[in-house]
């Protein structure tokens, strides 16, 4: 069997280049997504292993995994190769997922009224592959499991999409060239995958169902806009925002400078990584496109007195703790009314009490020692009221929490409760008065 020469890529590496070493292999490069039967002809089979693992009571150890899959589906496909042998039909056997293929067919078998049972999600490759090949894509699939960068999301997004577009194309005839399999841009093979398709729309690859593969808690929109960011920016730059955690939104707008200023962008760039101030970077895209006659120093100069300025505000209304007006204390207790909103929104199993009744306002706080840990600066609870009345907002505007991250805002809501109550159970005069100038 010829060997691949494949490369695992050095710890830390980033998708990007990752799949860039996985394009080496020519059988793993002709992958197409498809939706498997779980019985009977075009199923996947497995080599015989010790144990013979049984369809009518699921193994303990696959218990968390079959009710996982019974309520979000299978979200990782499991790796297939095709094998021909003798010019008969060919055959599809498992490569890496056999966890995955048992739990999902105890499901079919026991839970067949479920759709997430109904069909196994698969990478299918032409067979057989090498243990260089098989190595490499268990090292895809662990890496895979890390999070994303927004470059590399939107090099796996467009990667997906390709793999669903290539195994409609093929079924539905279409043949897919060499020449097209070898394009190592997700973007370009993308585009040359679509001008196969024409304008068979039952051949489509959607974003609604290239999310659903993933099962990535992502809006067609957001993807659309990672997918323009990445089409948009040079493989190398996109890699180096990736690096230097830059915003999808940022990413945008300096592409739109790039656009019609590309020679202001690049040394906009190059002047604040060398320099290591790409902090500076949304505010100098922004005065790059609102002042176009500006060269990349002064927009440079230009963004740092606008950040140097917005400190400054920041800095005032955090030192500043003046006596409460008539409207201050009822936008304090707006707020306390909204946050009492956010944690209905979110069903709080023990709701935290975040305003003092009038009778508790008025009787004396009783004498305490004081406090042995390092109070919470304030900044920091500044910016995490910003965020909660920021959410807030858009609640009341009628949106929706995901059910994931209601969780997270449950558990986050419970412990600072806990926290809060044994703040206020504690508390002295100072700290109450401290309290009070900061909400203010």
């Amino acid at each position: 069997m010829t060997s691949t020469a494949l490369v695992a890529p050095p710890d830390g590496g980033s998708m990007i280049r990752l799949t860039e070493i996985l394009h080496r292999s020519v059988k793993l490069r002709q992958r197409r997504f498809e939706m498997l039967p779980l019985r009977g002809q075009g199923s996947p089979f497995t080599e015989p292993h010790a144990r013979n693992p049984s369809d009518s009571l699921p193994p303990a150890e696959l218990a968390d995994l079959i009710s996982s899959m019974a309520v979000i589906g299978l979200l990782t496909p499991i790796l297939a190769e095709e094998i021909t042998v003798g010019g008969k039909a060919p055959t599809i056997r498992l490569v890496t997922g056999e966890r995955r293929l048992r739990a999902m067919r105890w499901g079919a078998v026991n839970r067949p009224d479920n759709p997430h049972f109904q069909a196994l999600p698969a990478v299918v490759c032409p067979g057989p592959l090498s243990e260089e090949e098989r190595h490499m894509w268990r090292f895809v699939e662990n890496f895979a499991r890390e999070p994303l960068k927004p470059g590399e999301q939107a090099a796996a997004l467009l990667y997906q999409r390709c793999a669903i577009l290539v195994g409609k194309l093929l079924k539905a005839g279409k043949p897919v060239s060499q020449e097209v399999y070898a394009i190592p841009d997700p973007a370009e093979r993308f585009l040359a995958l679509e001008k196969i398709r024409g304008t068979d729309s039952s051949c489509a690859a959607p974003w609604s169902e290239v999310l659903d593969r993933l099962g990535l808690q992502l809006n067609e929109r957001k993807a659309g806009e990672l997918v323009r960011a990445f089409r948009a920016l040079p493989r190398d730059l996109t890699e180096e925002m990736d690096e230097a955690a830059v915003r999808l939104n940022t990413r945008i707008k300096f592409a739109e400078l790039r656009n019609g200023r590309a020679q202001a962008a690049a040394g906009i760039w190059a002047a604040l990584k060398s320099s290591k101030r790409l902090h500076l970077l949304p505010t100098a895209v922004n005065v790059g496109l609102e002042e176009p006659e500006l060269g990349p120093e002064a927009i440079i100069t230009e963004a740092e007195e606008r950040q140097d300025a917005a400190n400054a505000g920041r800095r005032a209304k955090l030192i500043r703790a003046p006596a409460q007006t008539d409207d201050q204390q009822e936008a304090e207790e707006g707020d306390d009314a909204a946050l009492s909103t956010l944690a209905g929104a979110v069903q709080l199993d023990h709701p935290t009490q975040l305003a003092a009744t009038p009778e508790e306002a008025t009787e004396p706080a009783p004498a305490a020692p004081a406090p042995s840990r390092p109070a919470v600066e304030a900044n920091t609870i500044r910016a995490a009221l910003d965020g909660v009345r920021g959410l807030l907002a858009e609640v009341r505007a009628g949106k929706e929490i995901a059910r994931y991250d209601r969780g997270s805002l449950r558990l986050a809501l419970r412990e600072l409760g806990a926290h809060l109550d044994d703040a206020v159970d504690g508390a002295t005069d100072h700290d109450a008065l401290t309290e009070e100038s900061e909400a203010a």
